[in-house]
């Protein structure tokens, strides 16, 4: 397949990007949050194996401005996925 229908193929499902992401994240061995409808001013963070978890979030970030970590804070436990 070529690179620009792959590409096609996945901006035609935008919640492909999102599912890239979380791939990703798991690959590396981190979690994965995403703002869902109904989490309010929280996050929903989901780790490799399931577990999920409503928090709050806390960017830190360098001298130059850029993030070099993610803080949070747990809410509540939402289960598994």
């Amino acid at each position: 397949m070529e690179r620009s229908a792959i590409l096609e193929k996945l901006l035609a499902n935008i919640d492909n990007i999102y599912e890239l992401g979380k791939q990703r994240a798991f690959e590396l061995g981190n979690p994965f949050y995403a703002k869902y409808e109904g989490d309010g001013e929280y996050y929903t963070k989901e780790l490799p194996n399931g577990e999920r978890y409503l928090v709050s979030v806390e960017i830190i970030v360098d001298e130059n401005d850029m993030p070099v970590q993610v803080k949070d804070t747990v809410i509540k436990r939402l289960g598994f996925q």
